[in-house]
């Protein structure tokens, strides 16, 4: 852990990686996480060590482990002793190597080393080992025995019996430290495994837990916005279709009745689009209000407010939701930028419903005068989304001028989209 206690030490807030090790806060006393600042290279070079040495750490741990149990029993080796006390030493010393994969095996294998030889530190560390792997387990408490056992008895029989009472106890008093010593250090290794991985899942719940929280505040600032709009927007839209309807009523020319009630269709339709706006952006579970599908294409190319034609081949009845959707909004956005910035050309809307493929395009040629219709308000961001929208369904956008001086938009929706998608 990155953190250290002590009065001028404090951890980074990372959002949940603190205690993961990654955090790094420089303080104004000149130190990093509480460590001073000329410290910090030699901890990471060290780091750095430990990153090299963690693919071969195992190996270098049993490694150390054969050389301590055979330094164990080189220091301890008498030259009266017999041949067998070699060969089960030496076969308790090679035993431990294998005590990760057999640890209740190599317990059995190196108490006769350590009974009739000198095999006491390889014992231990197999039964450690045993313990780690085990714990309390009725294979531990046999180990446990034999190795407390083999402390205790002293071979041959006869030397065990000629000593007195009190080295007995002694003996026994002992052989509990020799057993229960591995067993102790067994069990606080596995309980400082359990607690790393607990504290490795606590950084990623800590983790999951701030991504959490970042989207439920844009949700919040979703719903904020969508507040903002519906109040806002919806209110000067509003105020647009009163205005148009009253001068519809108060005009005598039969052309501004018609644009007034023009103006107003588009004001109600506009007021209509925007409740389904907010609804989208409010509710967390979609918005299950009926969306505008290619069956509505007649009623928006007939009031788009420019001399427009709509051919429509093969069968869009099926078409899926959010391809259908997807359609009648880029003939929609298609027809306000023509209404903005070509206003007067004459368009063609064309849909094409193949049998794995849905073509959209909306053609509209140059305008026929160069009047000056006023400057409509423009985010630039309408074709940027349509090509996002036809990226979402894995379909092609293509937008661009004509030859003749107009504009073109083209959007392929595939029906049949892969699996692997």
């Amino acid at each position: 852990m990155t953190a250290q206690y002590g009065e001028d030490r404090r951890i980074a807030d990372t959002g949940g990686r603190t205690l993961a090790g990654n955090a790094v806060e420089r303080l104004p006393s000149g130190r990093v996480n509480g460590v001073p600042t000329e410290r910090v290279p030699r901890a990471a070079v060290h780091e750095v060590l430990l990153r090299l040495l963690g693919k071969h750490r195992q190996l270098a741990f049993d490694v150390a482990a054969v050389a301590i149990a055979a330094l164990d029993v080189w220091l301890r080796v008498v030259p009266e002793a017999e041949r067998y006390n070699y060969v089960l030493s030496i076969i308790s010393v090679a035993a431990v190597a294998l005590r990760r994969r057999f640890p209740f095996l190599v317990v059995l294998i190196t108490v006769p080393g350590f009974l009739a030889g000198w095999a006491q530190l390889a014992a231990m560390i197999a039964l450690g080992t045993l313990a780690r792997r085990k714990l309390l387990s009725t294979q531990t408490y046999i180990g446990a025995g034999l190795v407390w056992f083999s402390r205790f008895f002293l071979w041959p029989v006869e030397d065990f019996v000629e000593l007195g009472w009190k080295t007995h106890v002694h003996d026994a008093i002992y052989g509990c430290l020799v057993a229960g010593m591995p067993i102790a250090i067994g069990l606080l290794a596995h309980a400082r495994e359990e607690l790393s991985a607990r504290i490795a899942e606590l950084a990623a719940s800590r983790e999951r837990e701030r991504m959490l929280h970042a989207h439920a505040v844009r949700a919040d600032e979703r719903a904020r916005l969508a507040r903002e709009m519906h109040d806002v927007v919806s209110h000067q839209v509003s105020l647009i279709a009163m205005q148009a309807g009253a001068l519809r009523v108060a005009a005598a020319d039969p052309n501004a009745k018609q644009v007034a009630g023009t103006i107003r269709m588009l004001s109600t339709r506009t007021l209509d689009e925007l409740r389904q706006l907010v609804s989208v952006l409010r509710t967390t579970s979609g918005d299950d209000s009926p969306q505008p599908r290619v069956e509505d294409l007649p009623q928006l190319v007939a009031g788009a407010g420019v001399p427009a034609t709509l051919t429509v081949r093969g069968p869009v009845d099926d078409l899926p939701a959010p391809v259908s959707g997807a359609v009648y909004r880029t003939v929609q956005e298609a027809l306000t930028n023509v209404r903005k910035h070509a206003c007067g050309a004459p368009t063609s809307v064309l849909v094409v419903a193949e049998a794995d493929v849905l073509r959209v395009e909306v053609r509209n040629e140059a305008p026929e005068t160069s009047r000056d219709h006023g400057t409509l308000p423009s985010g630039g961001h309408g074709l940027v989304g349509l090509r996002e929208r036809a990226a979402l369904l894995d379909g092609e956008f293509e937008a661009g001028p004509t030859a003749g001086g107009g504009f073109a938009v083209r959007v392929t929706f595939p029906l049949v989209r892969s699996l692997d998608t």
